[in-house]
């Protein structure tokens, strides 16, 4: 069973070209594509899924338009969990958190954000974390930060430090770590996605654009998932 499914949602970009619109046209696509996707996972018993939504390096890198329109749909989207009783988010009874440098976002979008997590705090059915201006190795360098702040205050020796400690201190702390990492668009890596916590993932990957995926590409990725042996390193 799949407790924990991280999600790289890839390929919006060259699913508006295949259909020649503007790229923020597929990142809209995509946001609907998404409520989807979680609805599928919760269905299939799926407790924690992390998405990951947009890199620390897209902030930098995306066309200003294209980084706007992105902005302003994560921003509708939290509007819609808060003031839709309805959202996938409150059918499913699903916790949301942000996890990355959510700090370098607008001002107005991270209060959203946290009326968001204030929201939906309460729920324990599932969890869903929306990775967002975020970075594997950038979460590595702030968890070593808290470590070494509490090391400079007798908290913590040197000696003591090990995985756990170090899990502890990442954003997923509390969370089992993914048993299976799943990306669409055809490309096939982690493109800096939770490297502490995917060690022993499984990796699958499809040709399917974001935009395009169906219930039917979902579960066959569940079925190559448990048609897998774990041995995680043995």
């Amino acid at each position: 069973m799949i407790r924990h499914i991280g999600v790289i949602l890839d390929g919006n970009r060259r699913f508006a070209r295949q259909i020649m619109k503007r790229p923020w046209e597929g990142h809209k696509v995509g946001l609907i594509k998404s409520r989807q996707v979680l609805q599928w996972a919760c269905e299939a018993g799926i407790k924690y899924i992390t998405a990951y939504v947009l890199s620390l390096e897209n902030i930098s890198t995306r066309p200003k338009k294209e980084l706007s329109f992105i902005l302003k749909y994560l921003g509708m989207e939290t509007e819609s969990i808060l003031k839709n009783a309805n959202h996938v988010v409150h059918k499913f009874r699903v916790r949301v958190r942000f996890i990355g440098r959510t700090s370098v976002l607008p001002e107005h979008l991270q209060k959203k954000m946290k009326l968001v997590e204030e929201r939906t705090k309460k729920y324990k059915k599932y969890a869903l974390n929306i990775a967002v201006a975020y970075g594997g190795q950038q979460e590595l360098v702030d968890a070593t930060k808290k470590i070494l702040e509490k090391g400079l205050k007798g908290v913590i020796s040197p000696a003591q430090l090990n995985e756990k400690i170090l899990k502890e201190h990442l954003y997923t702390n509390g969370q089992p770590e993914p048993d299976m990492i799943f990306r669409t668009g055809g490309e096939k890596r982690l493109s800096n996605f939770l490297p502490f916590q995917s060690a022993y993932a499984e990796l699958i990957f499809t040709d399917r654009k974001w935009p395009e995926l169906t219930k039917k590409d979902f579960q066959e990725a569940i079925e190559e998932f448990e048609s897998r042996k774990r041995r995680f390193g043995s």
